[in-house]
This record gives structure tokens, sequence and C-alpha cells, in this order.
């Protein structure tokens, strides 16, 4: 997992660091700067994966504007700085990007990477791969200097689109089953990285796939990945189980045209027996929400490590309240992690913040607009009575996040 990001000139992010856990919650005011955390490490994704053109950051959720507001515009210098996004692994891998643009209107933003090492460092690291600095570092430094991307070809080989510097080729091919597993087969990998967002109609018109697969931010692709599952009976049944936290909530089909018809059929427990199934366009849109979050998490295609911004949207306090408990579940079966923004208080009850794997944060904008975050701890009890609810400290402002200027 990753364990730490760090960002720096992002938006309204002048330098914040965070320690993440498996499922993190982020609450603050409007405007304080969630989603400009989780677009940051987007970016990120953007450039380790070589696609920082603005047609490819939109579809990861980035909300791409000028370059210079994409930079922190606190004063005239940072209009032309770059920006810093730093994350950290499990296992003390250090990934590093430093990313620029020039300000002309049809320009990319362009990544440098801001750690690069010297010829001998490298190759005394690339000849120990269990060096602590990481073969996957320096792998992606290199990458990044060169701008190549590596393949694994059909012979199960490692394979660049460039000219590799003969030693360093020579090298890399001698650690392949190491490189191939950190570059091919790693489980949280940052250039799967996207913000998701659903859209309450294109869940229920089941949009064709998109820019990404299998899932689009809005939602796009999820009839296909329904499809996916539906050949497993364990994936498919797991997500069946855990839509019955609708109440009238019976059984779906997927249609047996459904490339043609682009429906699935849903069985209301309380509607007489001989009627027919009902379609998503008739279905409760709580309902739709629920589906696309649960084949998320629980299919093997999707990312790893990914946001959903909103998490409450569409949905009943009591019940967003149990949602993040069964998807804090699944995200430890599925091995997945999540950030999950919020301004619903029930959510956060859903969260056991004495687990180290659950985290949750305020985020906010200190005296001089710059975001902030602070952890919260697990509530300790009043004398003779229980610990106050998570949600009803946070009305109450006990943990901040609230507006404070009327």
């Amino acid at each position: 997992m990753f364990t730490e990001v760090q960002i720096e000139n992002y938006k309204s992010i002048q330098n914040l660091k965070i320690n993440l856990g498996r499922v993190n919650v982020f609450i603050g005011e409007n405007g304080c700067g969630k989603t400009n955390i989780l677009e940051a490490i987007a970016l990120a994704g953007a450039a380790a994966g070589n696609k920082l053109d603005n047609e490819f950051l939109a579809p990861r959720g980035i909300r791409v504007t000028e370059p210079e507001f994409m930079r922190s515009a606190f004063d005239k210098e940072n209009v032309t700085k770059e920006i810093k996004i730093n994350l950290k692994k499990t296992d003390e891998t250090i990934l590093n990007f430093i990313l620029q643009h020039d300000n002309q209107t049809y320009s990319s933003w362009t990544s440098v990477n801001g750690s690069l090492m010297t010829y001998e460092e490298t190759l005394s690291i690339l000849k120990d791969p269990t060096n602590t600095r990481s073969l996957l570092s320096v792998i992606g430094q290199i990458i990044n200097l060169l701008k190549i991307r590596p393949q694994i070809n059909k012979d199960g080989n490692l394979s660049f689109d460039n000219n590799w510097l003969e030693e360093y080729e020579k090298i890399a091919l001698s650690n392949i089953s190491l490189i191939r597993q950190n570059l091919e087969e790693g489980s949280f990998r940052i250039t799967d990285f996207l913000i998701y967002s659903p859209e309450n109609s294109l869940l229920r018109t089941f949009k064709e796939e998109g820019q990404v697969q299998p899932l689009g931010t809005k939602g796009e692709g999820l009839l296909k990945l329904l499809n996916v599952l539906n050949g497993n009976s364990n994936n498919i049944n797991a997500v069946k189980k855990q839509l019955e936290l609708i109440d009238w909530f019976d059984d779906f089909k997927i249609h047996p045209d459904s490339d043609i018809e682009r429906t699935i059929q849903i069985k209301d427990r309380y509607l007489d027996k001989e009627l027919p199934y009902f379609n998503q366009r008739s279905s409760n849109e709580g309902f739709l929400f629920l589906m696309f979050y649960f084949a998320l998490f629980i299919s093997d295609d999707t990312p790893k490590f990914f946001a959903i911004d909103n998490i409450e949207n569409a949905l009943n306090p009591k019940l967003c309240t149990k949602l993040i408990q069964e998807l804090v579940e699944l995200a430890k079966k599925y091995d997945k992690q999540v950030i999950f923004t919020t301004h619903n208080p029930a959510v956060l009850d859903g969260l056991d913040l004495s687990d180290d794997e659950q985290s949750l944060f305020v985020i906010y904008r200190n005296v001089d607009g710059h975001t902030k975050a602070r952890r919260i701890s697990a509530p300790e009890p009043l004398e003779d009575d229980d610990p106050v609810q998570l949600s009803e400290a946070f009305i109450n402002g006990y943990l901040g996040g609230l507006p404070n200027n009327f």
C-alpha cells in the first residue's frame, strides 16, 4: 500500500504530507482542498504512465485548468514553479514526481524526475535488487530520463521502445523476475489511480466503456464489468450479497443480449412473482450507486488504489454508515486502498478508528489559505459515559472541518 503522500505547489496545496491507511476518509469545508489532494495523486499516476496531455488528465478525475492555476497561486513566483508529488509504499519504495509546464497555450505538462542518481549509483542498485532504495524507483527514474516505456514481450523478456544504454539493459535483464514483478504485477500501481465520481445518468443508461477501462470515473463500462464478474459465480454472488443492504432487492440478471439492450433485469422481492424483472432505468439511484461501488471493490480488474469523491451521493444516512463498514471489509478482503471524501457525518460512524488501517482526516485551510490535514484519533469516552459518536462530534464542531464564518 501507499503509506505516505507529500505534495508541493498544487492548487491550494503549498506543502502537505499525509500518512495513509488502507481506508481513508477526508472531511472538511467546501473548497478546503479535499479533491485537490486526490487530483495531485492522480497527476502523479498520469506522470508515471507518461500520459500528461490534457486529454488523459480529465478521464482520471482531474479538473484541468490553466497551468498557472494548477499550481499554487498564492504569489507570482509559484506560477512558474514545479509541482512535486512524492509517494511512499509499505516496502519503503519512494516514487518522486516533478511536473513542469511552460505556460504556453497548447503545451502539456512534462515530468522530470527530481532525484536522478548518478550512473554509478544506479548501477550499484541494479546489481543489488534487495537494496532498500528500491529497484522500482531506479527503473522509474531511468524510464523518465530516457522517455521510454518498458514492456514484457511474448517471450517473457523485458523490452523497450527506445534504445537503452547497453549496460543498463544487461543488468536489468539479469533481474527480469524482480523488475517484471514490480512493473507489471505490483499490487498497488500509481498509474491506475482514479478519482471516481459516478453520475446517475450514466449508470441508468450503462454508457459504453470510455477512455479508461474497465470503469470510467463517471460510471462508464459498468455493464461490461458486471458481465465479466458474471463469469465468476463467487464474484457476482458477492456483489448480489452486498446489494442486500437494499431491503427490497431480491436478485438481478444480466440481459442475454446486453451488448444490444444494455440493461440488467432487477427483481423487487415485494412485487408479484409473476411480474417481469424491471431494468436499471426504473431503479432507485441509490441502488445503482451501490452496484457501482461493490463491483469496483470486488473486481480484480479495477485499480488497487483509488478515490471516491462524495461517497454519500444519493444514499440514506444510515445506509452511508453501513456502506462504509462493508467497504472497509471488502478493501481488506480484495486488497484495495481507497480515499473517500464526504460531507455527510453518517459516513464517519462507519469507521473504527481503533483499527490502524482506517484513518479520518480533517482537511482545512490555514490562515494563509494553504490546504492542511489533521488526522483524527479515536474519541475518548466521557466520564461514566460512552464515547461520543464521530457524526455527533463532527456536527458539534469538535473535529473541525465546518465553516466558521457564519
